[in-house]
């Protein structure tokens, strides 16, 4: 079983370790522009990176949970690909935002559209195995 997961598990440990980062980069930021929580509004610099920090994780959950569900019901390679495209174009979307407003614009699309994939593989990989499971039917033997 874990020789089906394992690629998974890595691109997980490394979403979390990019999570981790987002969130010292806001410390270091509080810090730096002297805003002290609860507050989170001070200088355009530091709302962007608390910005950045906050969309990256309202996203996070939806990202982990179609990662795993196309890896699972797919093809884990093909997931964990996709889950590394994901979280590099979430780091180049933080450092964007980091820098400017409209530098997110770009890496955001991207990693919008990774998502829309992860879904359409996870969606087809979980159709294919209803209808194997519940129906019979293999859809993969009939194309072949």
């Amino acid at each position: 079983m874990l020789d089906q997961i394992h690629w998974l598990a890595a691109v997980t440990v490394l979403g979390v370790l990019e999570q981790a980062y987002f969130f010292l980069q806001v410390i270091y930021a509080r810090r730096l522009f002297g805003i002290s929580p609860p507050k989170i509004s001070g200088p355009p610099e530091f709302e962007r990176i608390f910005r950045a920090q906050v969309n990256s994780s309202e996203y996070f959950p939806i990202f982990l949970a179609l990662l795993w569900q196309a890896g699972l019901f797919f093809h884990q390679g093909l997931a964990a690909v996709l889950g590394l495209l994901y979280l590099c174009a979430r780091y180049c979307y933080f450092m964007g935002y980091k820098a400017s407003s409209s530098e997110r614009l770009a890496p955001i699309y991207f990693s919008a559209g990774v998502l829309w994939i992860l879904i359409a593989v996870s969606a087809l990989g979980i159709l294919h195995f209803l209808l194997s499971q519940y129906v019979g039917l293999n859809v993969l033997k009939l194309l072949t």
